[in-house]
């Protein structure tokens, strides 16, 4: 990385969480999936794109030479965040799943209603 002018440290510093987040998340997902895996695992890539993006922006400004294009720099800089909650919510949207309504997580029946039924009767 000393390359493209950026430290290892820091690399680590901004790397270093998502790629926890998709191994941590990538092994609940192989323990427990959910109904649209694909989305999950597709959040979890995007998230560790959006945190590799200002290093590959680098990368392919010392490549091409095209380092004084700020412009492109800011939109870089609107781009990252966007695609961290683009992430986040891609990844909500995987793991809620709307038909479980008053389920459980493995969408069995919780059995309250019959509780209260019972309740109600007696």
């Amino acid at each position: 990385m000393e390359a493209i002018g950026v430290p290892w440290f820091v690399l680590v510093r901004y790397l270093g969480p998502p790629l926890f987040l998709l191994a941590a998340g990538g092994a609940l997902l192989l323990w427990r999936p959910p109904r649209r895996r694909g989305l999950a695992w597709a959040a979890l890539a995007t998230n560790l794109l959006a945190a590799a993006l200002p290093f590959l922006w680098i990368a392919v400004q010392v490549a091409s030479g095209a380092g004084d294009l700020t412009a492109i720099g800011l939109v870089m800089t609107f781009l990252q965040p966007g695609l961290v909650v683009l992430a986040w919510l891609v990844l909500l949207w995987a793991l809620v799943d709307p038909r479980s309504g008053g389920r459980g997580a493995a969408g069995e029946d919780t059995g309250q209603e019959e509780e209260r039924v019972a309740e109600n009767v007696g």
